[in-house]
């Protein structure tokens, strides 16, 4: 059975107390009112504060996971972070090929081929992201840009390799923009990816692997996007930051 999943990224956001703040008080409603969600939920807070948030979670369900790393084990590299450095302090899974590290940091495929060599070589489970951009679906480029970004990283690993990830589709134009694809369009892209995934590692695999829905998902639109028979979960950005919502949109 596939996995239901929830990740909050938190990106450059909220400082330690704010951190600490909200994970605590999550736990305790989650606990507390004994909230029945039935997913996998993991946190992606900033680098700073991975340690505590991790620390705070031990011995329980929810799960921490890094928002990058570098392509290299160690050396000479100011200001980067290693999956050598996450995998000291406990961390087990981390984002990669997110369309805020491809716009603004450049991140090519070879890249993230590297990172993700480097990832499984420490034993990280992946949450790797796809999508388009507005003027590449506009010339309806979506499913080929997508399937070249899959072609030319995920689908060098082997099938033992395959069950560390998780595929997250996010629609480059509706990050942070307020629009969201509709349910169709994202069960479209959804369906077209795991046929990709059935074609190259077989029927096992295709109908395993975790396919989350990330782009403006809020408390509205999470029931209808998580209805849809091939999206299983979100990756939440903006809104994984109000408690609130955050909450509705695990119960939805």
């Amino acid at each position: 059975m596939r996995r239901k999943v929830i990740i909050a990224n938190w990106k450059m956001n909220y400082d330690f107390h704010e951190t600490t703040y909200f994970i605590r008080n999550f736990l305790r409603i989650v606990f507390e009112k004994k909230i029945n969600h039935k997913k996998e939920i993991i946190i992606a807070p900033s680098f700073p504060f991975l340690h505590i948030s991790n620390q705070i979670l031990q011995g329980t369900t929810l799960n921490i996971a890094a928002q990058n790393i570098h392509q290299k084990n160690k050396g000479s590299y100011t200001g980067e972070i290693s999956a050598y450095m996450l995998k000291s302090i406990g961390i087990q899974k981390v984002i990669l090929g997110h369309s805020e590290r491809r716009e603004f940091f450049l991140e090519k495929n070879n890249i993230l081929l590297e990172k993700i060599k480097i990832a499984l070589k420490y034993g990280l489970n992946i949450i790797f992201c796809v999508g388009e951009s507005d003027l590449e679906r506009s010339n309806n480029k979506q499913f080929k840009i997508v399937q070249n970004q899959l072609t030319e990283t995920v689908f060098h690993c082997t099938s033992d390799e395959i069950k560390s990830f998780y595929i997250a589709y996010e629609p480059i134009w509706a990050i942070g923009t307020g629009k969201t694809a509709t349910s169709e369009q994202a069960q479209t892209m959804h369906k077209f990816i795991r046929s990709l995934f059935l074609e190259k590692y077989g029927k096992n695999i295709s109908n395993e692997i975790s396919i989350l829905y990330g782009g403006s998902i809020n408390d509205i639109n999470a029931k209808n996007l998580f209805y849809q028979k091939d999206i299983d979960g979100g990756l939440v950005g903006n809104s994984s930051l109000n408690l609130e919502k955050f909450l509705k949109i695990i119960q939805s």
